[in-house]
């Protein structure tokens, strides 16, 4: 309980605070943390991630933060992707998403070490939004990230919008990812014999959700450089100790 509490807790602060991050957390942490199997971690991350998005987003929405063209060029392309990634996962070991993820989460800790300027608005780039929402929605579908690490700055530097408004947009895509990689992900478990535990999903999600509007209300009181400089610190050391794990396991299986 206390796992899934503090992991939760970070999870939804994560998403409120940063509009990325729950995701990376989420698929260690039932792995590592509550021994799912990978692919049935994968497939809880997305409904966990996409549960606390889709409710946060909801400030966004009533605040009038969320740019909806950026959600259909972006987002539009990105869910359909999500489900063909979902369905490229099904020909792979959970171990490979798993290493896969690790490295993902090495990009991710590099990309919030570093700052980018944000630009003031500009004409949004179509092609660039569209080829990059077509990234993520695959990465999202193999190995059940959000990408918000990915789509925040996207949103800025491609979409020319502020920060504010690119967090919550942020949240909106990730919430049509998630359920997008999910349907698909329910015929992959079903093939497997494989369920979900829903009691400990819903616990999950209503910690997170609690914890992501505490993080969205501080959000723009906190230095958030900061926060992604110590997020990038705990992202490396976990991604080494997930690596580690992976390639001792298939040494061991190879002999």
């Amino acid at each position: 309980m206390l796992i899934v509490f503090i992991g939760a807790s970070l999870i939804g602060l994560s998403l409120g605070i940063l509009g990325s991050g729950g995701a990376i957390l989420t698929v260690p942490m039932l792995v590592y943390g509550l021994g799912y199997s990978e692919k049935v971690a994968i497939a809880s991350a997305l409904v966990i991630v996409g549960s606390i998005s889709a409710t946060t987003a909801l400030i966004g929405i009533k605040q009038n933060k969320v740019n909806w063209k950026l959600v259909i060029y972006f987002g539009g392309p990105s869910m359909i992707c999500a489900y063909f990634g979902a369905w490229a996962s099904s020909y792979v070991s959970g171990s490979t998403q798993v290493m896969v993820l690790a490295i993902v989460m090495l990009a991710a800790a590099w990309r919030m070490f570093r700052s980018f300027k944000v630009q003031p608005p500009n004409e949004m780039n179509r092609l660039l939004t569209i080829m990059q929402g077509m990234g993520v929605g695959l990465l999202t579908g193999f190995v059940g990230v959000g990408g918000g690490f990915l789509i925040v700055p996207a949103l800025v530097l491609l979409g020319g919008i502020a920060m504010s408004q690119a967090i919550f947009t942020s949240l909106v895509v990730i919430s049509i990812n998630s359920g997008s990689g999910f349907i698909k992900y329910q015929s992959i478990l079903q093939d497997n014999n494989q369920l979900l535990d829903w009691p400990t999903i819903i616990l999950i999600s209503m910690i997170g959700i609690v914890g992501s509007f505490i993080g969205q209300h501080y959000s723009m009181k906190l230095p958030q450089q900061k926060i992604k400089q110590t997020f990038a610190v705990f992202l490396s050391i976990m991604a080494i100790f997930m690596l580690c794990q992976q390639l001792l396991f298939n040494l061991n299986s190879a002999y």
